[in-house]
């Protein structure tokens, strides 16, 4: 199940939860019940806003090979997002 980060402008903060692609989550009430905290003063109405994150891509080439890509052995990126252009 993937996980997202979502951010509430009331409170100003940004929560990591997993659920899955098709789901979605609207308000700081929902986001709360899904991280298992509590909602505190924050009205459990006030809207949230899913934030875009960067993934993680996994070619099928990459779980043949364990050796680490160019860019996560510090070795540097050669043309894009590891090999990708």
């Amino acid at each position: 199940m993937p996980s997202y980060d979502y951010r509430c402008p009331a409170n100003e903060r940004v929560l990591e939860v997993r659920h899955g692609m098709n789901e979605s989550i609207a308000n700081w009430g929902e986001l709360c019940a899904r991280a298992g905290i509590e909602p505190g003063d924050t009205p459990l109405d006030a809207p949230v806003e899913r934030l875009i994150s960067g993934g993680a891509l996994v070619g099928s080439a990459a779980l043949k090979n364990p050796s680490l890509p160019p860019c996560m052995s510090g070795s540097g990126c050669g043309g894009g997002v590891c090999g990708l252009s």
